[in-house]
């Protein structure tokens, strides 16, 4: 019990740094010329386009990194670019393995001994069943690196359009979360609890 009421306090403690850090005006001024101005400021600084997140998510489409460079993220296009550049190396690599294994082995059903895998003795280096185990490992290996390289390449259109969405969110004085402690005199009881205020 006593852990409970130590861990709400903590939480509602928590709330009320997160609550009291919101600048509050005072009710009492009049609005004045320069609050207006002010007011006016915010809503040009902040303005909010609905078609940022597609054309986010457009570019990064055409080309990867270009979204984030259009969010002013540059720091995420070496991690987009890298990202798909190793897939494709890794595609690369492993077709080309695959692609060594499939000739030396279409070679030997054909009935040569001339690849490259077969050595110079009567008795093979890697035998046929090698040659086919190889093969499939090289494919799964492929087919694994293009899955991973679509996937970045979708993530990265989706990172571009959320990030975009986040850049328009506002935060200001107006959302506030405090707690609040309310005693309740015919119960001889207090309650706890968290406010969520919404002012617009």
């Amino acid at each position: 019990m006593l852990n409970k009421q130590l861990t709400f306090l903590l939480i509602c403690f928590l709330f009320s740094v997160f609550g009291f850090s919101q600048v509050q005006r005072d009710s009492t001024i009049d609005t004045t010329i320069d609050d207006l101005t002010l007011d006016k400021a915010l809503l040009t600084k902040r303005e909010i386009d609905p078609l940022r997140p597609s054309k986010a998510a457009f570019y990064s489409a055409i080309l990867p990194g270009l979204g984030q460079a259009y969010n002013k993220k540059y720091w995420k296009i070496p991690i987009v670019l890298g990202g798909i550049t190793g897939g494709i190396l890794v595609y690369d690599f492993n077709n080309r393995q695959y692609n060594r294994y499939r000739d030396a082995f279409k070679r030997r059903l054909a009935g040569f001994t001339d690849d490259e895998f077969f050595g110079s003795g009567a008795n093979p280096v890697i035998s046929d069943d090698g040659l086919i185990r190889a093969q499939r490992q090289f494919r799964r290996n492929r087919d694994i690196a293009t899955l991973v390289t679509v996937g970045i390449y979708v993530l990265n259109i989706i990172d571009a359009n959320v990030d975009a969405h986040l850049l328009q969110f506002n935060v200001d004085e107006n959302l506030a979360m405090r707690p609040h402690f309310q005693y309740n005199p015919m119960e001889d009881s207090s309650d706890l609890g968290v406010t969520v205020n919404f002012k617009f």
